[in-house]
């Protein structure tokens, strides 16, 4: 327990960490001031030991396998709040800074997303069941950042209903344009740029459990002539397009592929065409991808710093005509997730089984926290060949948004009757 609370000494600054080891004995860290106090109970002499050496994801794995407990009332989302508002003392700590040089040095092995080794990675997370998913998502089976106009009233629905419709705003599509969509979920998007928009949508995904739901949906959608999915990469596209989206694909790309995949973006734009991503990125300089999400969540994961997005756009040769800057709306968005999941997690266990719930469980806080006190955030970019192919004044969307909402609104009392 030496090293364990040597580390726990410098790393726990706000808060106050309760520890019993597999001896019974106690021992407390922290001030209690400034965050949550929370109880664990360690059930494994050599745990502590190890949790010394890789607490990241050691902890996690512990947490799965029951060898690490929360008591007293605590539950995992207290204890990595505890974690999550001591992070800098974690990064800061000498053992800590020579494990995460360790990952800088092999950063680009672990995003290693070749043909074929990229869809056994996505495959890994977006084919499991369905069933799963739907205890936690929306209506619409949107596994992306949602857009709050007010977190505190809004609905998940409400949010993923204004996502779509604030990407389809920033389009600035018209009747008959041919969009391409990289990474297509579960054809939520898809199906409404071609019912609200009357786009053609040519839509792409490597999951085959993602692309059979997908397809029985636009079916059930009406839309079935105007949106066709494929199981593709995206390096095999083929053609050129008006528009180009990517909703939460960049992360899988890894840092290697971000000239291939701009460069395959820019090469599907029509001349006069533009591309929107939307992806998860950070605000810090470049890092590495957490050891759990990176095992056991998201493998070839990785969020990309701004500098690295930018970068890769000068070496292509795209114009960076428009970004914003989502910062709390994954935060919202999960967090609706999280409660979601924990109201049906008896549902979850009898899909898959405890170890899977207590893991996604970890996987859930630990995001939702990144976005409430980490650096992660979302960033919308629109991208064009030339660089008068988006208008130079940006009121067209939150115009063409309104107008969307209002055509809704109206829509909704007609629909009912």
């Amino acid at each position: 327990m030496r090293l364990l609370s040597g580390l726990l000494k410098k790393f726990i600054r706000n808060g106050r960490l309760r520890v019993y080891d597999s001896a019974g004995a106690v021992h407390d860290f922290g001030s209690g001031i400034d965050g949550p106090t929370v109880t664990i109970r360690l059930h494994d002499k050599a745990l502590s030991r190890k949790l010394a050496l890789n607490p990241e994801l050691v902890a996690a794995e512990a947490y799965m396998d029951g060898t690490l407990t929360c008591e007293d009332g605590a539950t995992v989302h207290d204890f990595l709040e505890l974690f999550s508002v001591n992070r800098s003392g974690l990064a800061s700590a000498g053992s800590q800074k020579l494990l995460r040089r360790a990952w800088r040095g092999v950063k680009r092995w672990q995003q290693a997303n070749p043909l074929g080794v990229a869809a056994k990675n996505v495959r890994h997370h977006y084919d499991l069941s369905t069933d799963l998913f739907r205890l936690f998502l929306d209506d619409g089976l949107n596994y992306s950042c949602a857009y709050y106009r007010d977190p505190e009233t809004d609905t998940l629905e409400d949010a993923q209903q204004a996502k779509l419709v604030h990407i389809a705003a920033k389009l600035r599509l018209e009747p008959g344009m041919h969009v391409a969509e990289i990474g297509s979920g579960w054809g939520s998007l898809a199906i409404h740029l071609a019912s609200q928009c009357g786009a053609k949508v040519t839509a792409i995904n490597v999951s085959p459990e993602q692309l059979a739901i997908s397809r029985q949906r636009v079916e059930a959608a009406g839309v079935a002539d105007r949106v066709t999915f494929f199981e593709r990469d995206y390096r095999d596209i083929e053609g050129r397009f008006d528009r180009v989206v990517s909703v939460g694909m960049m992360e899988h790309v890894g840092t290697a592929y971000f000239d291939t995949y701009f460069a395959k973006v820019r090469d599907m734009l029509t001349d006069d065409g533009f591309a929107m991503i939307h992806a998860i990125g950070r605000m810090t300089p470049p890092g590495t991808t957490g050891p759990f999400i990176r095992k056991y969540i998201f493998p070839g994961g990785y969020v990309p710093a701004m500098s690295e997005v930018f970068a890769s756009l000068e070496r292509v040769g795209l114009w960076a005509a428009d970004n914003e800057i989502l910062r709390l709306h994954y935060y919202y968005t999960i967090r609706h997730w999280r409660q979601r999941f924990a109201a049906r997690r008896a549902e979850a266990a009898k899909l898959y089984d405890e170890r899977f719930c207590r893991m996604w469980e970890f996987y859930l806080s630990a995001v939702e926290l990144g976005f409430l006190h980490g650096s992660n955030m979302v960033f919308q970019l629109l991208l064009s060949r030339q660089r008068d192919a988006v208008p130079i004044v940006r009121d067209y969307i939150v115009d063409a948004e309104r107008a969307m909402t209002d055509a809704r609104s109206t829509a909704a009392p007609q629909a009912a009757e």
